[in-house]
């Protein structure tokens, strides 16, 4: 969805849907705001990738059980 809207304000700059600075600035801020949005999406999940890659390995961990 975000790339999709980023996608959508960029082509409406393009095509001239921009007839006034303020206009500008605010379709500009849309913008950044997409891609930062995104960017933090993506940084969070390859946090988790890189969590999931650093776990143990706990096939070779010998649990004891209390009963015995």
């Amino acid at each position: 969805m975000l790339k999709e809207d980023y996608q959508t304000i960029g082509e409406a700059m393009i095509s001239g849907g921009v007839d006034n600075m303020e206009k500008y600035k605010y379709m500009m801020g849309q913008a950044h705001a997409c891609k930062k949005i995104s960017q933090e999406i993506s940084n969070l999940l390859n946090k988790k990738e890189q969590t999931n890659e650093q776990k143990p390995d706990l096939r070779n961990v010998v649990k004891f059980d209390p009963k015995d």
